[in-house]
Formats: structure tokens, C-alpha cells, sequence
């Protein structure tokens, strides 16, 4: 039994002076109240009563939410800031050594940073500026925590709450910069309209107008085209009258054919071009020597329509061989008339326009 208890013992004693260290922490190791060393990750042995474990430090980034502190700006407004601090500790025995309570330390150091920093600001810039104040606060507490074993990697403004008179003065404030937002909106949205319904009006102006100049521009040329194929027309005909040899005699014999036309005892007037007198005079001598008179009454029945004749001169149809033929029949026919006229009657004749 001697030897099983030894063997008890000795295991009960190895397993109390063994110590395992896990990863990412640390042991502060005193010996006979002596700071000796830092035992970190692996297996170690203390030494009953001579050796003690100080202080376990965890290495480790840790983060501490501190509640909010009341801080005055720059314009005298009074405003609460709650702020997170990430940090780590780099050097186990600063840190056991360095200050008493180094958490409480940190927390007082960032409230009166903050306070510095804010001090110097308006409570409107204070707002805005979160990203300057934590830098500024980083650099300074990181400087004032080296001597702690402590090493602020991190600050964050959480909250930045003011009084509730100038939280009321903000919403009102937000909700005036809205409805003007609003309004300009609106403002900017109608005056959008308004150019793009003028826009169109002038679009639709232009189009307007640019149609009324094609079509005049078309009825313009259909005229113009219009009087070109009459003129062409015109000369075709006094050419096609060269191609046929017209003589003298011929054109007399139309100056008589229209004279006939014309002469219908509706009028007592008659104008003529100056080359028809000696024909006129020539049918007023046949008119006396056949008893022709002035007593005849002037005819006021309607015109009668007569048939279209031939038209020997100016037709194209008409056969080169058959022209000598219709200007024989032409030249009876006229005579027959006025032989048949009766003795002591004279025909009245009246001319509005006559072109020969």
C-alpha cells in the first residue's frame, strides 16, 4: 500500500504545479513576489509556494462600449456621447504593472478626450465631423495607453444624443428643408413641362409652316409646269401650221369663219384688228349691192350653240391630201350665205373679243 499511495501523491502534485497556457493568452508569473517572467502558449511548471500566477492576459482584440458621456460644444449645448473602443493588449506585464484597473484607466481617458475634442466644435459640426473625431481620439489615446501595455486600434462615436429642445429644433428644421426640397421639385417639374409643352407648340409651328411652304412651293410648280406645257402646246401648233405650208389665202379664210361667228345681230358693235378693214369694207360694199338695210331688229334670243368644226388649219389629225378640199368647201359656204341674205336687210355684228 506504501508504494500506491507515493505514486497517488506524486500524480496529484505533478498535476498542480502543471500549468497549460492556451493561444492568444498569457500567464504573469511572480517568484517570491517578484515579477520573473510571462508564460505563453504551451506546457509550464510552477513551483509550490515559491512561484504564484500574477495576472492571465488574453492578447486577444477586445471591445468596450462605455456609456454616454455629457460633453459641452463649442456654442455651449450640452450633448451626450457614448463611444466603443477596440483595443489589445501587446505587453502582458505594462499591463499588470502599468496602472491600477487599466479598463477604468481607458474609459476615463476617452471622456476626457472626447470632452478636448468636442470643446472645440459647434454642435452642427460635431454632427458631421464623426470621422475627425475619431481619428483624433484614436491617435491621442493610443499614445497615452503605451506606457499601459494597451493599444487602441479603434474608436467609434455610437451615439451623439442632444438635449430634446434642440432635437425638436432639428426635426423642425429637417422637415422646413424637406418641403423645400418639395416645393423645388415641384417648381422644377412644371417649369419642365412648361418648356415641353412650348417645345412642341414650336415643333409643331415648324412643321406647320414647312408644310405651307411644300405645298406652295408644289402649287407653284404645278402652275408653273401648267403654263409650260400650254406654251409648249402653242408652239407645237404654230409649228405643225409651218409643216402644213399655210399661205395667205388661208389665214383670210379664218379671219372670214370667225367674222360669220361673230356676226350674229345680237350687238350693234364690233372690234377688229386694223389688218380685217378692207375685209369688212369689202362685205359692207357686197351687203349695199345685195339691199342689205338698217331696219333689221336686234336679235336678243339666246345664243345658239353651234357644232365644232374642223378646224382646217389647226388640226393634226387632219389628212395633208383633204386640206385643199376643206378650204374650197369653206370659201362656198361663206359665199352661199351672203348671196342668200335677203334685199333691204343688214346684219348687225357685235364682237366682245376676237382673236384671229
Amino acid at each position: 500500500m506504501g508504494p500506491l499511495i507515493f505514486v497517488v501523491i506524486l500524480v496529484i502534485l505533478l498535476i498542480s504545479i502543471m500549468k497549460i497556457v492556451p493561444e492568444s493568452q498569457g500567464m504573469v508569473i511572480e517568484t517570491l513576489g517578484r515579477y520573473t517572467g510571462t508564460w505563453q502558449r504551451g506546457i509550464h511548471f510552477k513551483i509550490p509556494v515559491i512561484q504564484q500566477i500574477r495576472k492571465k492576459v488574453s492578447f486577444k482584440e477586445q471591445v468596450n462600449d462605455f456609456p454616454p458621456q455629457p460633453v459641452i460644444t463649442k456654442d455651449n449645448v450640452t450633448i451626450k456621447i457614448d463611444s466603443v473602443i477596440y483595443y489589445s493588449i501587446f505587453d502582458a506585464r505594462l499591463f499588470t504593472y502599468g496602472v491600477e484597473n487599466p479598463i477604468i484607466a481607458l474609459e476615463n481617458l476617452t471622456a476626457t478626450t472626447l470632452r478636448n475634442i468636442v470643446g472645440e466644435l459647434e454642435l452642427d459640426d460635431t454632427l458631421t465631423s464623426r470621422d475627425i473625431i475619431n481619428t483624433k481620439m484614436r491617435e491621442i489615446l493610443d499614445d497615452a495607453t503605451d506606457p499601459w501595455g494597451i493599444k487602441v486600434n479603434r474608436v467609434e462615436l455610437k451615439n451623439i444624443i442632444p438635449p430634446r429642445e434642440i432635437q425638436e429644433a432639428m426635426e423642425k428644421q429637417m422637415k422646413a428643408e424637406r418641403e423645400k426640397r418639395e416645393t423645388l421639385l415641384e417648381a422644377e417639374a412644371h417649369k419642365q413641362a412648361v418648356v415641353a409643352r412650348a417645345e412642341g407648340d414650336k415643333q409643331a409651328k415648324i412643321l406647320a409652316a414647312e408644310a405651307e411652304r411644300d405645298a406652295q412651293i408644289a402649287l407653284a410648280t404645278g402652275r408653273a409646269e401648267s403654263i409650260r406645257l400650254t406654251y409648249d402646246a402653242e408652239a407645237k401648233g404654230l409649228e405643225l401650221l409651218r409643216e402644213a405650208r399655210t399661205d395667205a389665202n388661208v389665214l383670210v379664210l379664218k379671219k372670214l369663219e370667225t367674222l360669220k361667228e361673230v356676226a350674229d345681230g345680237r350687238a350693234t358693235k364690233i372690234f377688229m384688228p386694223n389688218d380685217l378693214t378692207d375685209i369688212v369694207g369689202g362685205l359692207g360694199v357686197a351687203g349695199e349691192a345685195l339691199g342689205v338695210g338698217d331696219y333689221t331688229k336686234i336679235d336678243m334670243s339666246p345664243k345658239e350653240k353651234k357644232e365644232t368644226t374642223v378646224d382646217v388649219c389647226c388640226d393634226d389629225d387632219l389628212d395633208p391630201k383633204d386640206f385643199t378640199k376643206k378650204v374650197v368647201e369653206s370659201s362656198k359656204k361663206i359665199e352661199g350665205e351672203i348671196t342668200n341674205a335677203q334685199p333691204g336687210t343688214k346684219k348687225s355684228i357685235d364682237v366682245t373679243e376676237t382673236n384671229l
